[in-house]
């Protein structure tokens, strides 16, 4: 075998390592340049882009709807005339909503739960009635609501079909109680005992006809009876200051002067 001649230039290999890193070099699919990226896409839209970039939208918040007591109280319908003079109510311009006293509206002074469940009309029968009990809620019932807080009345107007199903009266009978003319109330206050509830009136009212402390007995508590309050309608006559209890004595109710709890004085 023959030497091959010295002159001959050996044939270089390229490493395998830079083929490999040739091919890793090289992305599996090539995109188009960015030059090219860019003039596909008009001008105008590529600035857009870039200078407002899309945001998502905030969640709306959703904020729940609350109602407070004040709100819902402030929302009831009253006429205020607690100031208007009492010659100018009728009872063709009041309403049952009218308030005729800071703490009163008009409909407190004809309510009756022996009304209600009887289904007995119980409405004032003229202005006389009316303006009598508007005046009696702004002297009687006001200054007690001043003082002890807040209560509601027993009673205060009873027309004669509400006085006849109280006290059992035949349909022709007439009821001479000051509550038919809307000159009374009757009031109970809890916490507060029923004997000094009626001192205190007859100690701390302007002006009164009658404090009754009505079937007060200590023995079944303080808050036992109420008391009957009753104030002459302006222009008919003067108020007699009478004090008076309506208690048991040896089995049956009486009347007795002064305020007290038993009939022996």
């Amino acid at each position: 075998m023959s030497p091959r001649p010295a002159s001959a230039k050996p044939r270089s290999r390229r490493p395998a390592a830079s083929k490999a890193t040739a091919r890793s070099a090289a992305p599996a699919n090539p995109e188009p340049a960015a030059s090219a990226r860019a003039t596909a896409v008009p001008p105008k839209l590529a600035t857009t882009r870039a200078t407002k970039p899309r945001a998502n939208p905030a969640p709306a918040v959703i904020r729940p709807i609350t109602r407070s007591r004040s709100t819902s109280r402030s929302a009831i319908a009253t006429v205020d005339r607690k100031n208007e003079p009492i010659s100018q109510f009728t009872l063709a311009n009041i309403r049952p909503d009218t308030r005729i006293a800071p703490n009163f509206l008009i409909h407190e002074l004809t309510r009756s739960e022996l009304a209600d469940r009887r289904g007995i009309a119980n409405a004032f029968p003229s202005d006389r009635e009316l303006r009598a009990a508007i005046h009696l809620a702004r002297e009687v019932l006001q200054p007690i609501r001043d003082h002890f807080g807040r209560f509601t009345p027993n009673s205060v107007f009873r027309g004669h079909p509400l006085e006849r199903a109280l006290k059992n009266k035949p349909a022709s009978w007439l009821s001479t109680s000051q509550h038919a003319r809307g000159e009374a109330c009757d009031i109970e206050i809890v916490g507060v005992s029923t004997l000094a509830l009626a001192n205190w009136a007859k100690d701390n009212l302007k002006a009164f006809d009658q404090i009754i402390c009505e079937c007060y007995d200590p023995a079944k508590g303080p808050n036992s009876g109420w008391v009957h309050i009753s104030l002459k309608a302006p222009g008919s006559g003067e108020n007699r200051r009478q004090l008076l209890s309506y208690i048991a004595d040896h089995g049956r109710m009486v009347y007795v002067p002064g305020l007290r709890a038993t009939a022996l004085a």
